[in-house]
Protein backbone atom coordinates (compact mmCIF):
# COMPACT_ATOMS: atom_id res chain seq x y z
CA UNK A 1 0.00 0.00 0.00
CA UNK A 2 2.62 2.40 0.93
CA UNK A 3 4.11 1.58 -2.40
CA UNK A 4 1.52 2.96 -4.72
CA UNK A 5 1.04 5.95 -2.75
CA UNK A 6 4.50 6.62 -2.86
CA UNK A 7 4.21 5.81 -6.95
CA UNK A 8 0.99 7.77 -6.96
CA UNK A 9 2.75 10.97 -5.12
CA UNK A 10 5.04 11.75 -8.26
CA UNK A 11 2.05 11.92 -10.76
CA UNK A 12 0.23 14.02 -8.49
CA UNK A 13 2.91 16.42 -8.28
CA UNK A 14 3.24 16.69 -11.87
CA UNK A 15 -0.50 17.14 -12.47
CA UNK A 16 -0.28 20.06 -10.19
CA UNK A 17 2.55 21.34 -11.72
CA UNK A 18 0.84 21.01 -14.98
CA UNK A 19 -2.43 22.92 -14.01
CA UNK A 20 0.12 25.72 -12.27
CA UNK A 21 1.65 26.13 -15.95
CA UNK A 22 -2.06 26.14 -17.47
CA UNK A 23 -2.87 28.62 -15.10
CA UNK A 24 -0.04 30.79 -15.48
CA UNK A 25 0.09 30.23 -19.62
CA UNK A 26 -0.38 33.07 -22.33
CA UNK A 27 -1.61 32.39 -25.20
CA UNK A 28 0.33 34.65 -27.69
CA UNK A 29 -1.84 34.52 -30.38
CA UNK A 30 -5.51 34.90 -29.21
CA UNK A 31 -4.10 37.74 -27.48
CA UNK A 32 -2.67 39.48 -30.58
CA UNK A 33 -5.66 39.03 -32.50
CA UNK A 34 -8.19 39.70 -29.95
CA UNK A 35 -5.85 43.15 -29.41
CA UNK A 36 -5.93 43.51 -33.43
CA UNK A 37 -9.43 42.77 -33.73
CA UNK A 38 -10.67 45.10 -30.78
CA UNK A 39 -8.85 48.05 -32.34
CA UNK A 40 -9.55 47.43 -35.77
CA UNK A 41 -13.70 47.79 -35.08
CA UNK A 42 -13.92 50.55 -32.85
CA UNK A 43 -11.80 52.02 -35.63
CA UNK A 44 -14.12 51.22 -38.20
CA UNK A 45 -17.70 52.00 -36.18
CA UNK A 46 -16.32 55.68 -35.23
CA UNK A 47 -14.83 56.09 -38.57
CA UNK A 48 -18.79 54.83 -39.98
CA UNK A 49 -20.73 57.04 -37.72
CA UNK A 50 -18.24 59.80 -37.72
CA UNK A 51 -19.10 59.72 -41.51
CA UNK A 52 -23.05 59.69 -41.35
CA UNK A 53 -22.28 62.56 -39.48
CA UNK A 54 -20.03 64.40 -41.69
CA UNK A 55 -20.97 63.04 -45.23
CA UNK A 56 -24.76 61.79 -44.97
CA UNK A 57 -24.63 62.17 -48.77
CA UNK A 58 -22.73 59.22 -49.22
CA UNK A 59 -25.63 57.19 -48.02
CA UNK A 60 -28.13 58.32 -50.05
CA UNK A 61 -31.11 59.21 -47.79
CA UNK A 62 -31.93 58.61 -44.06
CA UNK A 63 -33.73 55.07 -44.42
CA UNK A 64 -29.88 54.27 -45.69
CA UNK A 65 -28.45 55.73 -42.80
CA UNK A 66 -30.62 53.84 -40.21
CA UNK A 67 -30.64 50.62 -41.53
CA UNK A 68 -26.28 50.76 -41.58
CA UNK A 69 -26.53 52.03 -38.25
CA UNK A 70 -28.57 49.72 -36.53
CA UNK A 71 -26.39 46.74 -38.83
CA UNK A 72 -23.42 48.38 -37.57
CA UNK A 73 -24.08 49.05 -34.39
CA UNK A 74 -25.48 45.74 -33.36
CA UNK A 75 -22.97 43.78 -35.33
CA UNK A 76 -20.30 45.86 -34.61
CA UNK A 77 -21.27 45.39 -30.57
CA UNK A 78 -21.22 41.50 -31.48
CA UNK A 79 -18.00 41.17 -33.10
CA UNK A 80 -16.24 43.58 -30.91
CA UNK A 81 -17.35 41.14 -27.74
CA UNK A 82 -16.15 38.09 -29.73
CA UNK A 83 -12.47 39.37 -30.25
CA UNK A 84 -13.13 40.92 -26.64
CA UNK A 85 -13.65 37.37 -25.39
CA UNK A 86 -10.69 35.46 -27.72
CA UNK A 87 -8.37 38.60 -25.91
CA UNK A 88 -9.67 37.13 -22.40
CA UNK A 89 -9.27 33.93 -23.00
CA UNK A 90 -5.97 34.28 -24.62
CA UNK A 91 -4.94 35.73 -21.26
CA UNK A 92 -3.39 33.21 -17.95
CA UNK A 93 -6.08 31.17 -17.08
CA UNK A 94 -6.15 32.85 -13.06
CA UNK A 95 -5.81 36.10 -14.92
CA UNK A 96 -8.64 35.46 -17.34
CA UNK A 97 -11.19 34.26 -14.65
CA UNK A 98 -10.21 37.77 -12.85
CA UNK A 99 -10.81 40.16 -15.19
CA UNK A 100 -13.76 38.63 -17.48
CA UNK A 101 -16.45 40.11 -15.74
CA UNK A 102 -14.41 43.46 -15.68
CA UNK A 103 -13.70 43.01 -19.81
CA UNK A 104 -17.40 42.53 -20.80
CA UNK A 105 -18.37 45.78 -18.62
CA UNK A 106 -15.39 48.08 -20.31
CA UNK A 107 -17.30 48.76 -23.84
CA UNK A 108 -20.53 49.93 -21.79
CA UNK A 109 -18.61 51.59 -19.21
CA UNK A 110 -16.32 53.53 -22.07
CA UNK A 111 -19.19 54.82 -23.60
CA UNK A 112 -20.74 55.84 -20.91
CA UNK A 113 -17.73 57.58 -19.89
CA UNK A 114 -18.11 59.10 -23.59
CA UNK A 115 -20.94 60.27 -23.90
CA UNK A 116 -21.55 61.47 -19.76
CA UNK A 117 -18.83 61.82 -17.79
CA UNK A 118 -16.38 63.71 -20.56
CA UNK A 119 -18.85 65.86 -21.49
CA UNK A 120 -20.23 66.89 -18.07
CA UNK A 121 -16.22 67.77 -17.30
CA UNK A 122 -16.19 69.84 -20.78
CA UNK A 123 -19.27 71.49 -19.45
CA UNK A 124 -17.85 72.38 -15.98
CA UNK A 125 -14.84 73.62 -17.97
CA UNK A 126 -16.32 76.00 -20.10
CA UNK A 127 -18.43 77.53 -17.29
CA UNK A 128 -15.21 79.44 -16.30
CA UNK A 129 -14.82 80.51 -20.12
CA UNK A 130 -16.27 83.55 -21.81
CA UNK A 131 -18.75 83.84 -24.35
CA UNK A 132 -17.32 81.40 -26.77
CA UNK A 133 -15.14 79.55 -24.97
CA UNK A 134 -11.88 80.80 -26.19
CA UNK A 135 -10.30 82.57 -22.96
CA UNK A 136 -11.05 82.00 -19.04
CA UNK A 137 -12.53 84.38 -16.86
CA UNK A 138 -12.67 82.71 -13.67
CA UNK A 139 -15.86 82.78 -11.65
CA UNK A 140 -17.14 85.91 -13.36
CA UNK A 141 -20.12 83.96 -14.95
CA UNK A 142 -21.22 82.67 -12.08
CA UNK A 143 -21.70 86.39 -10.50
CA UNK A 144 -23.66 87.51 -13.92
CA UNK A 145 -26.27 84.44 -13.70
CA UNK A 146 -26.23 85.06 -9.34
CA UNK A 147 -26.67 88.78 -9.99
CA UNK A 148 -29.72 88.16 -12.69
CA UNK A 149 -33.23 88.82 -12.23
CA UNK A 150 -34.34 86.38 -14.45
CA UNK A 151 -31.64 83.17 -12.97
CA UNK A 152 -33.72 83.95 -9.64
CA UNK A 153 -37.11 84.14 -10.90
CA UNK A 154 -36.61 80.97 -12.90
CA UNK A 155 -34.93 79.11 -9.56
CA UNK A 156 -38.54 80.59 -7.76
CA UNK A 157 -40.48 79.02 -10.64
CA UNK A 158 -38.57 75.50 -10.59
CA UNK A 159 -38.90 75.53 -6.48
CA UNK A 160 -42.59 75.85 -7.09
CA UNK A 161 -42.83 73.43 -10.05
CA UNK A 162 -40.74 70.86 -7.38
CA UNK A 163 -43.22 71.34 -4.84
CA UNK A 164 -46.14 70.49 -6.67
CA UNK A 165 -45.84 68.46 -9.37
CA UNK A 166 -43.94 65.12 -7.74
CA UNK A 167 -46.47 65.67 -4.87
CA UNK A 168 -49.83 66.15 -7.23
CA UNK A 169 -48.67 63.88 -9.76
CA UNK A 170 -48.10 60.71 -7.05
CA UNK A 171 -51.34 61.64 -5.19
CA UNK A 172 -53.06 61.41 -8.03
CA UNK A 173 -51.41 58.53 -9.02
CA UNK A 174 -52.20 56.53 -5.90
CA UNK A 175 -55.83 57.81 -5.64
CA UNK A 176 -56.68 56.45 -9.64
CA UNK A 177 -54.95 53.29 -9.05
CA UNK A 178 -57.14 52.51 -5.92
CA UNK A 179 -60.20 53.31 -7.39
CA UNK A 180 -59.34 51.27 -10.59
CA UNK A 181 -58.59 48.26 -8.90
CA UNK A 182 -62.04 48.25 -7.54
CA UNK A 183 -63.40 47.97 -11.28
CA UNK A 184 -63.79 44.98 -12.93
CA UNK A 185 -61.16 43.58 -14.77
CA UNK A 186 -62.22 44.86 -18.36
CA UNK A 187 -62.84 48.39 -16.55
CA UNK A 188 -59.91 48.14 -14.85
CA UNK A 189 -57.96 47.95 -17.97
CA UNK A 190 -60.09 50.22 -19.82
CA UNK A 191 -59.52 52.99 -17.41
CA UNK A 192 -55.83 51.96 -16.55
CA UNK A 193 -55.57 51.99 -20.93
CA UNK A 194 -56.81 55.97 -21.20
CA UNK A 195 -55.24 57.32 -17.58
CA UNK A 196 -51.63 55.67 -19.38
CA UNK A 197 -52.50 57.12 -23.02
CA UNK A 198 -50.64 60.32 -22.41
CA UNK A 199 -47.54 59.02 -21.76
CA UNK A 200 -46.68 57.85 -25.13
CA UNK A 201 -47.67 61.59 -26.18
CA UNK A 202 -44.36 64.00 -26.41
CA UNK A 203 -43.84 66.83 -24.64
CA UNK A 204 -44.89 69.23 -27.49
CA UNK A 205 -47.65 67.03 -28.68
CA UNK A 206 -49.10 67.28 -24.83
CA UNK A 207 -48.57 71.13 -25.42
CA UNK A 208 -50.35 71.38 -28.67
CA UNK A 209 -53.45 69.62 -27.44
CA UNK A 210 -53.56 71.68 -24.10
CA UNK A 211 -52.78 74.55 -26.11
CA UNK A 212 -56.34 73.63 -27.73
CA UNK A 213 -58.05 73.98 -23.90
CA UNK A 214 -56.15 77.55 -23.36
CA UNK A 215 -57.15 79.10 -26.30
CA UNK A 216 -58.66 82.47 -26.38
CA UNK A 217 -60.33 84.15 -28.92
CA UNK A 218 -61.83 87.85 -28.52
CA UNK A 219 -65.07 88.42 -26.50
CA UNK A 220 -68.35 87.89 -29.18
CA UNK A 221 -66.56 85.40 -30.83
CA UNK A 222 -66.67 81.80 -30.63
CA UNK A 223 -64.32 80.31 -27.72
CA UNK A 224 -62.50 77.33 -29.60
CA UNK A 225 -60.68 76.95 -26.23
CA UNK A 226 -62.32 74.32 -24.03
CA UNK A 227 -61.27 76.45 -20.77
CA UNK A 228 -62.63 79.44 -22.43
CA UNK A 229 -65.77 77.79 -23.25
CA UNK A 230 -66.77 76.55 -20.12
CA UNK A 231 -66.16 80.01 -18.63
CA UNK A 232 -68.13 82.12 -21.22
CA UNK A 233 -71.36 79.52 -20.62
CA UNK A 234 -71.16 79.99 -16.76
CA UNK A 235 -71.66 83.73 -17.54
CA UNK A 236 -67.70 84.80 -17.70
CA UNK A 237 -64.96 86.42 -19.83
CA UNK A 238 -62.56 84.79 -21.54
CA UNK A 239 -58.83 84.73 -20.30
CA UNK A 240 -56.02 85.04 -22.02
CA UNK A 241 -54.75 82.08 -20.27
CA UNK A 242 -50.83 81.80 -19.87
CA UNK A 243 -50.59 85.34 -20.52
CA UNK A 244 -52.47 86.48 -17.20
CA UNK A 245 -50.88 88.95 -14.82
CA UNK A 246 -50.69 86.17 -12.22
CA UNK A 247 -47.20 84.51 -13.14
CA UNK A 248 -47.31 81.97 -10.19
CA UNK A 249 -51.06 80.97 -12.05
CA UNK A 250 -48.85 81.00 -15.31
CA UNK A 251 -46.94 78.48 -14.07
CA UNK A 252 -49.80 76.34 -12.55
CA UNK A 253 -51.51 76.32 -16.07
CA UNK A 254 -48.35 74.73 -17.69
CA UNK A 255 -47.43 72.04 -14.64
CA UNK A 256 -51.02 70.73 -14.83
CA UNK A 257 -49.75 69.43 -18.30
CA UNK A 258 -46.75 67.74 -16.60
CA UNK A 259 -49.64 66.19 -13.97
CA UNK A 260 -51.59 65.03 -16.86
CA UNK A 261 -48.46 63.27 -18.39
CA UNK A 262 -47.12 61.90 -15.31
CA UNK A 263 -50.20 60.40 -13.46
CA UNK A 264 -50.48 56.97 -16.17
CA UNK A 265 -46.73 56.26 -15.11
CA UNK A 266 -47.42 56.82 -11.12
CA UNK A 267 -50.65 54.72 -11.29
CA UNK A 268 -49.10 51.73 -13.11
CA UNK A 269 -46.17 51.82 -10.51
CA UNK A 270 -48.38 52.46 -7.51
CA UNK A 271 -51.10 49.74 -8.73
CA UNK A 272 -48.80 46.99 -9.18
CA UNK A 273 -47.17 47.70 -5.49
CA UNK A 274 -50.58 47.84 -3.80
CA UNK A 275 -51.57 45.08 -5.40
CA UNK A 276 -48.45 43.52 -3.95
CA UNK A 277 -49.95 43.86 -0.56
CA UNK A 278 -50.14 40.82 1.53
CA UNK A 279 -53.78 40.27 2.09
CA UNK A 280 -53.29 38.28 5.19
CA UNK A 281 -52.46 41.78 6.50
CA UNK A 282 -55.46 43.66 5.70
CA UNK A 283 -57.47 40.45 6.85
CA UNK A 284 -55.79 40.90 10.42
CA UNK A 285 -56.15 44.74 9.93
CA UNK A 286 -60.13 43.93 9.32
CA UNK A 287 -60.64 41.30 12.12
CA UNK A 288 -58.69 44.15 14.54
CA UNK A 289 -61.74 46.12 13.75
CA UNK A 290 -59.94 48.98 11.55
CA UNK A 291 -62.06 50.91 8.94
CA UNK A 292 -60.67 51.12 5.16
CA UNK A 293 -59.48 54.44 5.63
CA UNK A 294 -57.48 52.86 8.33
CA UNK A 295 -55.99 49.91 6.53
CA UNK A 296 -55.61 52.22 3.65
CA UNK A 297 -53.09 55.01 5.94
CA UNK A 298 -51.83 52.51 8.32
CA UNK A 299 -51.08 49.07 6.57
CA UNK A 300 -51.63 49.77 2.45
CA UNK A 301 -49.37 52.79 2.60
CA UNK A 302 -46.64 51.80 4.84
CA UNK A 303 -45.91 48.47 2.57
CA UNK A 304 -45.73 50.53 -0.81
CA UNK A 305 -43.59 53.40 0.64
CA UNK A 306 -40.64 51.97 -1.27
CA UNK A 307 -42.44 52.61 -4.23
CA UNK A 308 -44.00 56.01 -3.67
CA UNK A 309 -40.41 57.18 -2.98
CA UNK A 310 -39.06 56.01 -5.98
CA UNK A 311 -41.90 57.61 -8.17
CA UNK A 312 -41.73 60.54 -5.96
CA UNK A 313 -37.52 61.30 -7.05
CA UNK A 314 -38.03 59.61 -10.45
CA UNK A 315 -40.82 62.62 -11.33
CA UNK A 316 -38.93 65.32 -9.10
CA UNK A 317 -35.84 64.61 -11.21
CA UNK A 318 -37.91 64.98 -14.45
CA UNK A 319 -39.58 68.52 -13.31
CA UNK A 320 -36.48 69.93 -12.23
CA UNK A 321 -35.42 69.61 -16.10
CA UNK A 322 -38.26 70.34 -17.34
CA UNK A 323 -37.79 72.44 -20.64
CA UNK A 324 -40.29 71.43 -23.75
CA UNK A 325 -43.20 72.63 -22.25
CA UNK A 326 -42.43 76.15 -21.16
CA UNK A 327 -40.46 76.61 -24.38
CA UNK A 328 -43.05 75.51 -26.60
CA UNK A 329 -45.94 77.49 -24.68
CA UNK A 330 -44.77 80.53 -23.54
CA UNK A 331 -40.51 80.81 -23.79
CA UNK A 332 -40.32 81.81 -20.53
CA UNK A 333 -42.27 84.77 -20.82
CA UNK A 334 -45.05 86.41 -18.59
CA UNK A 335 -43.20 85.14 -15.44
CA UNK A 336 -42.68 81.40 -16.10
CA UNK A 337 -39.36 81.11 -16.84
CA UNK A 338 -37.57 77.94 -15.62
CA UNK A 339 -33.36 77.42 -15.50
CA UNK A 340 -33.23 74.77 -18.40
CA UNK A 341 -35.18 77.47 -20.40
CA UNK A 342 -33.03 80.01 -19.32
CA UNK A 343 -30.31 77.45 -20.19
CA UNK A 344 -31.16 77.42 -23.72
CA UNK A 345 -32.10 81.09 -24.53
CA UNK A 346 -28.73 82.15 -23.48
CA UNK A 347 -27.13 79.81 -25.06
CA UNK A 348 -28.55 79.90 -28.48
CA UNK A 349 -30.36 83.28 -28.57
CA UNK A 350 -27.60 85.67 -26.38
CA UNK A 351 -24.52 83.23 -27.76
CA UNK A 352 -23.84 83.26 -23.89
CA UNK A 353 -21.87 80.07 -23.40
CA UNK A 354 -19.98 80.49 -20.69
CA UNK A 355 -23.36 81.84 -18.71
CA UNK A 356 -25.24 79.10 -20.33
CA UNK A 357 -22.72 76.25 -18.61
CA UNK A 358 -22.62 78.06 -15.44
CA UNK A 359 -26.23 77.44 -15.45
CA UNK A 360 -26.23 74.00 -16.39
CA UNK A 361 -23.44 73.43 -13.24
CA UNK A 362 -25.95 74.93 -11.14
CA UNK A 363 -28.37 72.11 -12.40
CA UNK A 364 -26.28 69.74 -12.18
CA UNK A 365 -25.51 70.23 -8.76
CA UNK A 366 -28.90 70.47 -7.75
CA UNK A 367 -30.03 67.38 -9.68
CA UNK A 368 -26.60 65.03 -7.99
CA UNK A 369 -27.94 64.79 -4.23
CA UNK A 370 -31.33 63.48 -5.51
CA UNK A 371 -29.66 60.75 -7.98
CA UNK A 372 -27.61 59.81 -5.01
CA UNK A 373 -30.71 59.40 -2.72
CA UNK A 374 -32.27 57.06 -5.63
CA UNK A 375 -29.26 55.00 -6.18
CA UNK A 376 -28.73 54.43 -2.31
CA UNK A 377 -32.78 53.58 -1.87
CA UNK A 378 -32.70 51.11 -4.55
CA UNK A 379 -29.66 49.97 -2.90
CA UNK A 380 -31.52 49.25 0.13
CA UNK A 381 -34.54 48.15 -1.54
CA UNK A 382 -32.28 45.53 -3.07
CA UNK A 383 -31.17 44.58 0.11
CA UNK A 384 -34.00 44.11 1.98
CA UNK A 385 -35.57 41.94 -0.63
Amino acid sequence: MSTSVRAAAPRQKMRADDDLGANLRLNPAKVAIGLLGMVVVVWALANLFLAFGYYPQWFGNKVVIGLLAIIGGVGGAAVLFFFLNMFVEGLPQRLSEGVIPYAFLLPGLGLVGLMLIYPTFQTINYSFANSDSTAYIGLQNYKTIFSDSEFWSSIVNNVLWLLIVPAVTVALGIMVAVLADKLSATGEKVAKSLIFLPMAISFVGATAIWGLIYAYNNPGQTQTGLLNAIVVGLGGEPQTWLQISTAKLNSILLMVILVWLQVGFSMVLLSSAIKGVPEDTLEAARIDGASEVQIFFRVIIPQIRGTIITVFVTVFILVLKVFDLVYVTTNGSYGTNVIANLFFNKLFAASEAGQATAIVVVLLLAVTPLIWFQIRHFKEEEASR
